[in-house]
């Protein structure tokens, strides 16, 4: 099981970010619309743990997304440069880099610290952890080597202000997502 607390973008970013998507699938590479689920949605993963640890503490979440009134102000941000994680039997994960603003790194510190707070025995996976995390948004898993040319001529590369305007909690087990912010 796997429960991930995620934030979302605003309209026109998740728009831009599945443009990306579509553009390619159409060239015919890996590609996040492939997954048709209904909770298949551009997001920044800000925290995720391989247990049920942190539905138990969604009270202490959602008041620290309520603090930061995310639904009315949002946290301004930056698509960046794409970026590749991974290399794994010769596949990559194809991203856009969040650039790390001061406000994005102190509300992900937040959300760590709430959860460390509420529910003290969460297993928080490393790479989510403060001075440990990239912030990204997925275009697209398991991209082949030799086409990761193609990838990147595919989508943007020109920075892209936008905004961070709500949050949730994933469960793969239970499939669900509750909203958060």
């Amino acid at each position: 099981m796997v429960q991930s607390i995620e934030l979302l973008f605003d309209e026109a970013t998740e728009a831009a970010l599945r443009a990306a998507w579509t553009a390619l699938a159409e060239a015919g590479l890996p590609s996040l619309a492939s997954h048709s689920g209904g909770s298949n949605r551009p997001h920044v993963t800000v925290a995720v743990t391989e247990s049920d640890g942190f539905a138990t503490g969604t009270t202490a979440l959602r008041t620290v997304f309520d603090g930061w009134d995310l639904a009315r102000s949002g946290v301004a941000v930056t698509l960046g440069a794409p970026v590749l994680f991974g290399g794994h039997r010769h596949r990559w994960v194809l991203a856009r880099q969040v650039v790390p603003s001061r406000p994005l790194l102190t509300l992900h510190s937040a959300v760590h610290r709430a959860v460390r707070l509420a529910v003290p025995d969460a297993e928080v996976v490393d790479q989510t952890r403060p001075d440990r995390w990239t912030p990204h948004a997925t275009l697209a898993r398991r991209v082949p080597a030799e086409r990761l040319g193609e990838a990147l001529a595919a989508v943007s590369v020109e920075p892209l202000r936008c905004r961070l305007v709500g949050a949730r909690l994933w469960d793969s087990e239970a499939k669900r997502v509750t909203p958060l912010a």
